[in-house]
């Protein structure tokens, strides 16, 4: 009962961007993720944390329905943004990943300029009304990525000429090009040195002014470092889910202690 009390007042109902009620996924007969449920709070940055193959990852793609790219993939439950279902029917899943962009664990730069990589996603969603409102989407989405200094004198290179750490900005610009309001993030360090890991770190820090950032990693340190809130995923189950500071220094699970002092994992 103390968990759920606390749980409740760690979420402020008026500034909830994404919720989840009774999640479950299922790869053909693998149960996933088991009947999770979470409240995300906007303009902040909250953590999943856990071992590998916790189901942490597979409950971030529901948020932006790329499991649903997977054939034997089952999603049951609710998830709401902003109050609305996004696996009711109606629901365009092109125009939900605008909404919600991703970044991956490896650097994934498409094998054009960085200026095109950039331009893609408002060109398809018809963002820019001609080639200086482009030109004007591009600067600002580099900017905002801390990469647009290294990258203006280059812009018709190949965004794949580019370093690790710079990829993954780049990608980070492309996410947000198509002015999203919640930003994926699985793993965006892991193939990263630790000066790129920390510039994109000082990034993620500066973009929960403007999106509610999701990030999953393997990384405590990491988490402890960029987000607000933690979840940790073990076994497929949400097993607990709060503030930052409260789930390293005094979790209430065993679970999430034996994995923070690292007895399991």
């Amino acid at each position: 009962m103390n968990d759920m009390r606390r749980l409740e007042r760690d979420v402020d109902t008026s500034d909830i961007k994404i919720s989840a009620k009774g999640v479950q996924v299922y790869y053909g007969d693998n149960h996933a993720i088991k009947d999770v449920d979470v409240s995300i709070a906007d303009k902040t940055v909250t953590a999943f944390i856990g071992p590998s193959g916790c189901g942490k990852s597979t409950f971030l793609r529901c948020i932006n329905r790329m499991n649903d790219t997977i054939d034997v993939a089952r999603v049951e439950g609710d998830i709401r943004i902003d109050g609305e279902d996004i696996y009711d029917k109606a629901v365009d899943p092109v125009q939900l990943r605008a909404k919600v962009g991703m970044v991956f664990q490896k650097p994934n730069p498409f094998p054009k300029s960085i200026y095109d990589n950039v331009a893609y996603g408002p060109k398809i969603h018809g963002l820019a009304q001609n080639k200086a409102g482009l030109d004007e989407i591009v600067e600002k989405s580099l900017r905002r990525a801390a990469l647009w200094d290294e990258a203006k004198d280059r812009l018709n290179e190949p965004g794949t000429g580019l370093s690790g750490g710079q990829q993954q900005r780049l990608c980070i610009a492309r996410a947000v090009a198509t002015e999203p309001e919640i930003l994926l993030m699985d793993e965006p360090c892991s193939a990263l040195d630790p000066i790129a890991t920390a510039q994109v770190e000082e990034l993620i820090d500066e973009l929960r002014q403007s999106y509610s950032v999701v990030i999953v990693t393997h990384s405590m340190q990491q988490a402890a470092r960029v987000s607000q809130k933690t979840a940790f995923f073990h076994l497929g189950n949400l097993v607990e889910y709060g503030q930052t500071g409260d789930i390293f220094t005094n979790p209430q699970d065993p679970r999430t202690e034996s994995y923070i002092t690292g007895r399991i994992g």
